[in-house]
């Protein structure tokens, strides 16, 4: 077979002609590309190029962003220390855009919030301060009369102080931020007596003072708080904001406390607990005077049907009380039951106590933040159901926790128990936000922290009487538990346990005229 020349190998160009090539195909002759720049305006000359702008330098430049200017000379210590001013500018930065969202800082919201971050914080190194003393003692290897002492001189006087704020603040028209800064300063005072005499009984009275103040501070800031809320958000959404907040503030500056008990001993902590106080009471003073307007406000009563012209709660209102209250108590026992459990059960073991104790109370805080960080983003469409839901969470973890005694359901105790009563104060919130007037929530504010405070007490005298056995004190606050649900549940169908505190009255009372 004959090859043709184009197939044969070699010859592939021979056979036939090569490829016809146009001119313009070559390089040479390709058009350039078009300039598309205007032409000059005759009679003006043309317009200069924009010559590139010269770099700020980094020092400069980091000025203009309000961030620390880096070191001129690089060395490892001065680069870490410009790192750590530079991720603290941004944090506080972040955190100052956080505090003054959704016109807080318009509001005077942030004021309040910086306030509450403080006594938090005032709280939390206070506990650090006592956390080794014979406040967690006095209940371990002593006779019944001792615990009934110190039952006597530091939580039985809650139930006597507690119901006269509520009806104080009814009374009081001008000087409640005056009435928070005052709170606060008293607690430098305490503070002081308490670094001064902490070896010896006075430290007691001191330290009571101290906690009936806390507590008063935080009744006062409920009948604020509705002063102060921004048109964009939700009263429920504000507190949850603050509680978020003050936890925050509360585990900083708690750590802080345990550095200044580590160098110096609680005494130390204590002094430290007085300067918190201190710069709370500077910041309660720089909460906008215009929640000192009480003009057309109408106090509220617990009563169907008042004798004064008072405006009565609803019955939603109502059953959210009843089970903010039952699980308030749950927390008042396990922060006091928990602490004589774990001290009676590792006598002589510091470390051990101290990191048994850390479990229990850092699941509780994880528990309070992630319910209000929930709560603060979603919106519940039947309170009152969300509140019996937490109510129910809350009793069947006692229950396991007493069939499976230890420290594993303890502290799922307290993780479930913190995160139901975040819940819970919230859809309390929205409750009164929706059920009254704005002439009464102020006052239905001030009474439903108190009602949640006496709640606490209660649980907390439990904890220091009962004795220390996980089974038994579960046990006993299952049973109490289940008698808040009942009572709960015979309020919202229009019942009660309790005459005159139940459910006979109408789910939306009629707005009282001042």
């Amino acid at each position: 077979m004959t090859r043709r020349p184009e197939d044969q190998p070699g010859r592939a160009g021979r056979g036939t002609p090569p490829p016809r090539r146009y001119p313009w195909e070559d390089d040479e002759y390709r058009p350039r590309p078009r300039d598309t720049r205007p032409y000059p305006t005759p009679g003006r000359p043309p317009e200069p190029e924009p010559r590139p702008q010269p770099r700020a330098q980094p020092r400069a430049r980091a000025r203009l962003q309000g961030a620390p200017p880096p070191p001129k000379k690089l060395t490892v210590t001065r680069v870490a220390l410009y790192r750590t001013r530079q991720l603290t500018t941004r944090g506080v930065a972040a955190f100052r855009r956080a505090a003054h969202a959704d016109g807080a800082k318009q509001s005077g919201l942030s004021s309040l919030t910086y306030a509450v971050m403080l006594n938090y914080a005032a709280d939390a190194a206070m506990a650090v301060a006592l956390a080794n003393t014979l406040f967690f003692s006095a209940a371990t290897g002593e006779s019944r009369g001792r615990v009934a002492l110190y039952l006597l001189i530091t939580v039985a006087p809650f139930a006597l102080v507690a119901p006269v704020i509520g009806p104080a603040l009814d009374r009081v028209q001008h000087g409640r931020r005056v009435a928070l800064a005052a709170s606060c300063a008293l607690r430098v005072l305490l503070s002081i007596v308490m670094a001064l005499n902490f070896d010896n009984w006075g430290l007691y009275p001191a330290a009571l003072g101290s906690m009936v103040l806390s507590k008063s501070f935080t009744v006062l800031k409920a009948a604020i708080t509705p002063r102060v809320v921004p048109p964009e958000i939700t009263l429920s959404k504000t507190n949850a904001r603050m509680t978020v907040f003050g936890l925050a503030a509360g585990g900083v500056f708690g750590l802080v406390a345990a550095g200044f008990a580590n160098l110096f001993g609680s005494p130390g902590a204590l002094w430290f607990t007085a300067v918190l106080s201190l710069a709370n009471a500077w910041f309660c003073l720089r909460i906008p005077a215009w929640v000192e307007v009480t003009e057309g406000e109408v106090p509220t009563s617990l009563r169907a049907r008042p004798r004064k012209p008072r405006q009565a709660l609803g019955r939603s209102v109502v059953v959210a009380l009843w089970g903010n209250g039952a699980i308030r108590m749950l927390t008042g026992f396990l922060t006091l039951f928990a602490a004589f459990v774990v001290r009676a059960q590792t006598e002589g073991e510091a470390l051990l106590q101290l990191l048994l104790l850390g479990v229990i109370a850092g699941a509780a805080g994880v528990g309070s933040f992630l319910g209000n960080a929930v709560g603060a983003r979603l919106h519940f469409g039947s309170p009152d159901q969300v509140v019996i839901g937490c109510l129910v969470g809350a009793l069947a973890t006692t229950v396991v926790a007493a069939v499976l005694p230890g420290l594993i359901t303890a502290a799922a105790v307290g993780l479930i128990g913190a995160t139901a009563s975040s819940l819970a104060k919230i859809s309390l919130d929205a409750v009164i936000q929706d059920d009254l007037p704005e002439e009464s929530r102020a006052s239905a504010f001030g009474r439903s922290e108190t009602i949640l405070q006496l709640g606490w007490v209660f649980g907390g005298a439990l904890g220091v009487l009962l004795p220390t056995e996980y089974w038994v004190g579960f046990t006993v606050l299952s049973a109490l538990l289940a008698l808040g649900l009942a009572q709960t549940i015979a309020t919202r169908r229009g019942g009660s346990l309790v005459p005159g505190l139940g459910g006979d009255r109408p789910l939306k009372p009629t707005p009282v005229t001042p």
